[in-house]
């Protein structure tokens, strides 16, 4: 039997990369354009850019729905793309013998909407924070001990074996496809779930750092999700998210000792 990589078609393979290489220029197009909008705060805005007044609630909620939405896109899809090509190929293996449907979009699907769900919690959590912190100067000692404690919370969390179990799931994640295989477009919907949820308990912490740098700070949001494709696809990337890790848990204590 063939292996799994050697599977699948080039030009199936490449159509793939650009179709999630589009969408992620896409997300990062658009993160980039609201970005450098008029009016957007770098951090926990409560106007939208463009608006000379404060937008309702519903609407506040839902503009900032589809940019954490957009930006998940931005950051993830690149990191996943490797798990996708595994996918693939095996997918394309098994119907070669069994004449399963390829269900990529599927699995694709199913990994976005663990993201669309931590977006919509995230877009949630951050209407209720620029409420609660509105009276707060950014660099207030309330503020940097919370910004402090949620960096040496991360920091820590990167040395945790449960981080460690998610991402080796994340930068190898045959073994789970073998042992969790599903057939079909639900199946592949599924596994696309489990995956999405696994790189979700593997990244949450990071994704929360972006309320200390700026939800729509390029460059902080850049250098999360560099920091997430270096962790899943380079060898020893688990050492570069630990190194990572000491770092933010020594930049989160220096916070709240000096506030």
């Amino acid at each position: 039997m063939p292996s799994p990589a050697g599977t699948t078609r080039p030009e199936h393979r490449l159509r793939v990369i650009a179709t999630l290489a589009l969408l992620t220029i896409l997300s990062w197009a658009w993160v980039a354009g609201v970005a450098r909008a008029p009016g957007m705060s770098a951090t926990m805005p409560m106007d939208m850019p463009g608006m000379d007044r404060p937008m309702a609630p519903t609407a506040t909620l839902l503009s900032l729905f589809l940019m954490w939405v957009t930006m998940m896109a931005g950051m993830m899809l690149p990191a996943v793309l490797p798990a996708v090509l595994l996918f693939m190929s095996m997918a394309r293996q098994r119907q070669q013998t069994n004449r399963a449907p390829l269900s990529v979009p599927a699995f694709v699907g199913g990994y976005l909407l663990i993201w669309i769900g931590f977006s919509a919690l995230a877009a949630l959590l951050q209407t209720r924070l620029g409420v609660a912190l509105l009276d707060l100067a950014s660099g207030s000692r309330p503020m940097s001990l919370v910004a402090g404690a949620l960096l040496l919370l991360t920091g820590a969390y990167q040395w945790t074996a449960f981080k460690a179990s998610c991402l080796s799931h994340c930068r190898s994640p045959l073994a789970h496809f073998t042992a969790h295989w599903r057939e079909g477009t639900s199946g592949a919907l599924r596994m696309g779930l489990e995956h999405g949820t696994l790189c979700l308990a593997c990244c949450w912490l990071l994704m929360g750092l972006l309320f200390v740098g700026g939800v729509m700070n390029p460059l902080w949001v850049g250098g999360l999700a560099l920091l997430v494709l270096l962790e899943k696809v380079v060898p020893r990337g688990d050492l570069v998210g630990r190194i990572v890790g000491a770092g933010l848990a020594v930049w989160g204590v220096v916070l709240m000792v000096r506030g």
